[in-house]
């Protein structure tokens, strides 16, 4: 079958994004399928194109996969009015490829939302069959967060229920995820739930001697936070957890913050204003080089802002590399990613918003390096069993296959 795929945010694991849809676009490849990706000029996907070929946009063919590209540059950083006009932008260039192009199944993966309306499009226009992935539920997550616009909001909202009822399956990447499209689709909505995965080729536990990070000593314990530094992440708590273990006079602990975000300008603000020597802020790096890192430090910090939203309503990228990667996970909010670390034994959960606590744990597992180094074994053993990438893949090509007759 011919599958035509949209992420705005498509990445190869050479980029500083998430790799999911690469990935599962090469799981197509391998069980016979074509692919055409049609994806946003994401910088930090550093997606290896031969620009300049169009006005609006470029089209390549990278590792089998036909990539088009539309010139609508976005980032983290920008204001959230500029990232929703991009994102209208490239909804509607998308509708009109849709529209246009020879395939047997429309495949848009969220967030944002708006990448769902080819796929509506698709199936109400031409009838073809459309596959929506959920990533993070809308408009949910942005009322969750404080976002009051009833304009925004109910638009989200209509766009949200015209997805799921046009859609013939859904995806869902977390529990709480697969619940919400449950509550707005129609009575027996086929909905799967295939979260994010492990690579478990590239994330490997590595050697300590071959962590290269400036500031960080050969017996200090690390503890690496890999993901975006925005509002929704609630980094402020590690920066407040840093300052406590620095009047405890605790040395040997050193935060390392992998990523950007809007935030992070804050977050090194308030770590220089303090003075805290245990914080140290690395810019994103490429998932090759991120995989190599998390394999040699010591811990991996699985932080969010504390809102029932995400409970059970996220899957987060870095969790599934922490656990691959062999190393415990630090988590600071409930839901279900909270209760597998605690069924596993792999890591420590602590409660939300108390930065004492969160400095507790870190001195618990650096004054205890031999249940540090089991909890490590025991998650990349969930990994193995729980996330491989290879078997998540298939189910999902599996599960593609059965809503299209070519």
């Amino acid at each position: 079958m011919r599958v035509l795929y949209f992420d705005q945010h498509f990445g190869t694991p050479k980029g500083a994004t998430g790799s999911r849809s690469y990935q599962f676009s090469r799981a197509l490849l391998a069980a016979g399928h074509e692919v055409t990706m049609v994806c946003g000029d994401y910088g930090r996907a550093a997606l290896p194109l031969a620009r300049g070929r169009g006005k609006f946009l470029t089209r390549d063919v990278i590792d089998g996969i036909d990539v088009i590209a539309l010139r609508l540059p976005y980032s983290n950083e920008t204001r959230i009015t500029t990232r929703m006009l991009v994102f209208l932008r490239f909804a509607l260039r998308a509708v009109w490829i849709a529209l246009t192009s020879r395939y047997d199944l429309v495949f848009a993966s969220s967030t944002p939302l708006t990448v769902a309306m080819p796929g509506i499009a698709a199936r109400i226009v031409r009838r073809r069959p459309f596959v929506f992935e959920v990533r993070d539920l809308w408009p949910e997550l942005p009322r969750a967060l404080g976002m009051r616009n009833p304009l925004l909001l109910g638009g989200m909202s209509l766009l949200e229920w015209a997805a799921y009822r046009s859609a013939n399956a859904c995806i869902g990447l977390s529990p709480g995820i697969v619940s919400g499209i449950k509550r707005r689709s129609a009575p027996g909505k086929p909905i799967a739930m295939i979260p994010n995965c492990s690579d478990l080729d590239l994330f490997v536990q590595g050697r300590r001697e071959d962590l290269d990070v400036p500031g960080v000593q050969g017996a200090d314990f690390v503890a690496a936070f890999a993901g975006a530094h925005g509002h929704a992440n609630g980094l402020d708590v590690l920066v407040d957890a840093a300052t406590v273990l620095q009047q405890r006079g605790v040395r040997n602990i050193k935060l390392v913050f992998v990523g950007d975000g809007k935030i992070k300008g804050h977050l090194i603000s308030v770590a220089g204003s303090r003075g805290l020597d245990n914080c140290i802020f690395l810019p994103p790096i490429a998932r090759i080089d991120l995989a190599r890192l998390l394999g040699s430090v010591n811990c991996g910090l699985m932080i969010l802002k504390n809102v029932p939203a995400f409970y059970y309503g996220t899957s987060p990228n870095k969790f599934f590399d922490y656990v691959s990667a062999g190393v415990p996970v630090l988590n600071n909010y409930p839901g279900w990613l909270a209760d597998m670390i605690g069924e596993h034994r792999c890591g420590l959960v602590v409660r939300p918003d108390d930065p004492a606590e969160l400095a507790d744990g870190l001195q618990y597992l650096a004054d205890h390096p031999g249940e540090c180094k089991a909890m490590g074994q025991r998650a990349r053993a969930l990994a193995e069993e729980r996330f491989s990438r290879s078997v998540l893949a298939r189910q999902f090509v599996s599960f593609l296959e059965g809503y299209c007759r070519p």
